[in-house]
């Protein structure tokens, strides 16, 4: 090989000579990371560069911060020309606080880029060829539609001040907020006013690096139909410990109910370990009830601080219906919902079938999903607590549907084997986490036995990077 040509290959091979920590570097935003980046590429070898707060179309210059041979995270530090697809975010510290990553796309950008990224999951892990991902089913509005929040309180070394917010990304570094424009509305009184009392009260605030002080963080929920709050405080204790520390904390609910007409239960919840994780296992009622009253797919759900149901009561039930539309049950299915929570999905279903069984692994959820059961005056449905494995070899019937509805994480390979087993008529997977979703369908799919018929993508979280998906799933014939 001729020396130049030879210089050549040897340049295109190693990485641009200022591709280092603290470059400037100029980019062309293209596209947006599952994790809410804006992604651009830089050089002649393409290198990938992810840089929060950026839009598709953005011309832009960045400083590079954490660098690797093939790509590296920049921090925005001018926008040269900004895309058409930028908008003013509506919350002053968007730039800064962790909780949502796309305040500065407008709405309908978020919705093409949550399908893709589903499409390409699904092709990338799934190793599905031409998946049929319909187009992501918008929220009616991009804001104010949380139903529960949980803030950290931190008191601020500065001003000595007690604070709440979100973490910045990446970070224990919280941002003070007073309000917040995707929560719901009712919830920005209580987390300026909750501050002050605190603070006047001069109880005392959690340190994560010493394990010290009492109050760790405050979660509010909301009845997005009925309009009942529950109010949480976390606190550094255990169960049976003296909270003398708390001065006047009866005289301080009393005044929070009386200040909150809304408000229906006020808690403590004791988590006295060093831990990440926000909410204990222990709890008391200190005022009110230990629940709220929800109405969701027209029935009456009891909620407790730490029940787990979608944080965007509106889209859950657009889900649910879109489910119903699909599956045009006739009411002879035998049914079963594995995760099935606190059945938020199983008691409209059993609506709607003959029978139902609910699977899910806590033993207090199972508790709840039977008191709204009851409540709601149900009774073609059993709830088991316990594995969804061990719960799966003993079932009464060969279902006709199984529902599916994991955490994150997704499913064992242990349970898709079962399934499989199983060979129920239909699989209907819900998911919110669209890589561990087409690991599944591939595993279900790959057998020969099913075949993913649609999937419909609904926006649980606007201004978020995340989506919650409904697939399809029919067995083949034989």
């Amino acid at each position: 090989m001729p020396v130049d040509n030879l210089q050549n290959a040897q340049e295109q091979q190693r990485p641009e000579s200022h591709w280092q920590q603290g470059s400037l570097v100029d980019l062309e935003i293209t596209d947006l990371s599952p994790t809410g980046d804006g992604v651009g590429r830089w050089g002649n070898q393409n290198l990938v560069v992810f840089v929060p707060n950026t839009v598709p179309g953005d011309h832009i210059t960045v400083r590079l911060i954490r660098v690797k041979p093939r790509y590296a995270h920049g921090q925005l530090q001018s926008i040269k020309q900004a895309s058409p697809h930028r908008v003013r975010p509506q919350c002053i510290v968007a730039d800064k606080c962790g909780g949502c990553q796309w305040q500065q796309v407008d709405y309908a950008y978020q919705l093409v880029a949550k399908q893709n990224h589903v499409i390409q999951a699904l092709e990338r892990i799934g190793k599905f060829q031409s998946p049929v991902v319909e187009p992501v089913l918008a929220a009616p509005s991009p804001i104010e539609y949380r139903n529960k929040v949980t803030y950290p309180i931190v008191l601020s070394p500065n001003t000595n001040r007690v604070q709440a917010g979100y973490y910045r990304k990446g970070s224990h570094k919280l941002i003070n907020l007073n309000q917040c424009p995707v929560q719901d509305p009712h919830f920005n009184s209580f987390l300026a006013e909750i501050k002050e009392d605190i603070q006047k009260q001069d109880w005392p605030i959690y340190n994560e690096q010493n394990h010290r002080g009492l109050i760790r963080h405050l979660s509010i929920r909301i009845g997005r139909r009925t309009g009942e709050i529950l109010m949480t405080l976390i606190i550094n204790a255990k169960p049976n410990q003296s909270l003398s520390e708390l001065v006047d904390l009866d005289a301080q609910v009393q005044e929070w109910l009386e200040r909150y007409p809304r408000l229906v239960g006020i808690s403590l919840n004791f988590n006295p370990h060093r831990t990440n994780r926000i909410f204990g296992h222990d709890s008391t009622c200190i005022a009110g009830h230990h629940y709220l009253q929800e109405t969701f797919a027209g029935l009456t759900f009891q909620l407790r601080h730490d029940t787990f149901f979608q944080v965007h009561t509106e889209q859950a039930e657009v889900l649910l219906n879109t489910l119903f539309d699909h599956l045009q049950l006739m009411g002879s299915e035998q049914v079963v919902d594995l995760y099935c929570g606190i059945g938020t999905l199983t008691l409209p279903l059993a609506q709607r079938v003959k029978e139902i069984i609910g699977i899910e692994l806590q033993a207090a959820a199972v508790d709840q999903a039977q008191t709204n059961a009851t409540l709601n005056q149900i009774s073609n449905v059993t709830f088991a607590a316990g594995t969804a494995k061990a719960c799966l070899r003993e079932l009464p019937f060969v279902p006709d549907l199984v529902l599916l509805d994991p955490p994150r994480k997704g499913c064992h390979q242990s349970v898709i084997e079962q399934l499989l087993a199983l060979k129920p008529a239909q699989i209907v997977y819900v998911s919110c986490h669209s890589a561990t979703l087409a690991r599944d369908l591939n595993l279900l799919c790959q057998s020969g036995q099913y075949d993913l018929t649609r999937v419909q993508p609904v926006d649980f979280f606007p201004q978020t990077s995340h989506v919650e998906c409904v697939a399809f799933l029919n067995r083949r014939a034989s």
